[in-house]
């Protein structure tokens, strides 16, 4: 029985309430082992290792170029490796990609949607690609419109969607097949603040439900919001590997004193700051002081004659864990 098949007859025979079963197993759904993906000469992924267990939400965390959506690709089936080992869900997307497939479901970067369609005619149509039956897409469909929160968009046409409802979108449409693991690549990209919140709690619902996540992303604050385990990754190769806390804790202080005396005068003031804190970081635009206490090092800073033309005390980052691992921010 083809892979489709084999799923469609597996969805027909669930209860047609979504995601209703919590995933307790520590068994493995993803494992790599020196994954490498090469370009002639250029390297996008360097020989990383990682696993990815059942239930959890997993980042690969790092800038733009990074290598976050080719790693993505290869878990997916829609690229081959040139070299390493690759497990998904049991299975090597590179020789069993339909079957890897059936059991995965993909958010893209940018939303892919057929604009000729209305929004309910995009997960049927989608699901047909499945081999579902439309006596399971249907109700399946209302079910997923109900969750994405756009039951009453249903009969809209996709051009008319907000870009936040885009998204949403398509995530109901990466669920159509009842996947276990879900891919989502950049998935908040371009979104307002408020479409974002509102797409990290959809997630947040199907993670509590027993669906695993992998998200790749450059917003330290999503990876911190949705991932409970992450990799950071630049120039291919993993840099770190831990919970959010974890490497928070690990590669930075508790908090951060961010000094900003001008452009002009940043780099000039640095010798005077030393001593001040545990670790400093002068970025073009402000100056980064490390220590357990903000406010006690801003005292000492004021006490040794300086005056910033703006001070902020905040709590460290994993954007602080990058720029301790690689010397630049995530948005270089």
């Amino acid at each position: 029985m083809g892979g489709g098949q084999a799923n469609a007859t597996r969805q027909e025979s669930v209860s047609c309430a979504p995601y209703a079963a919590v995933v307790t197993s520590e068994e493995l759904v993803i494992r790599a082992r020196g994954l490498t993906k090469a370009y002639g000469d250029f390297v996008a992924v360097d020989g990383i290792d990682f696993d990815v267990r059942r239930g959890e939400s997993f980042g690969l965390l790092g800038p733009n170029g990074a290598g976050k959506s080719t790693t993505m690709r290869m878990i997916g089936g829609t690229l081959g490796r040139t070299a390493g080992e690759l497990s998904v869900v049991g299975l090597d997307p590179e020789t069993q990609g339909p079957q890897v497939r059936a059991h995965l479901g993909v958010v893209p970067q940018q939303d892919n949607l057929d604009d000729d369609l209305k929004v309910r005619e995009n997960l049927i149509m989608y699901g047909r690609y499945f081999g579902l039956p439309r006596s399971y897409l249907v109700p399946k469909s209302a079910e997923l419109l109900e969750f994405a929160q756009l039951t009453d968009k249903a009969s809209a046409r996709v051009d008319d969607l907000s870009g936040g409802m885009k998204r949403r979108l398509t995530i109901a449409r990466g669920l159509v097949n009842e996947p276990e693991v879900l891919l989502l690549d950049e998935p908040t990209t371009g979104l307002d603040p408020q479409a974002r919140h509102t797409l990290w709690d959809r997630l947040f619902r199907l993670k509590e439900a027993g669906v695993t996540l992998i998200v790749t992303t450059h917003f330290m604050d999503e990876a911190e919001q949705l991932c409970d385990r992450l990799i950071v990754i630049d120039k291919g190769t993993i840099m770190a590997e831990g919970s959010p806390a974890q490497l928070i804790r690990q590669y930075s202080t508790r908090e951060v004193l961010e000094l900003r005396f001008g452009s002009q005068r940043n780099a000039q003031v640095v010798a005077q700051l030393e001593g001040l804190a545990e670790r400093i970081e002068v970025l073009p635009d402000r100056i980064l002081l490390y220590s357990a206490d903000g406010e006690a090092t801003l005292e000492r800073v004021s006490g040794a004659g300086l005056h910033p033309v703006t001070s902020l005390v905040r709590r460290s980052s994993l954007e602080d864990v990058f720029l301790r691992l690689t010397g630049r921010t995530l948005v270089d």
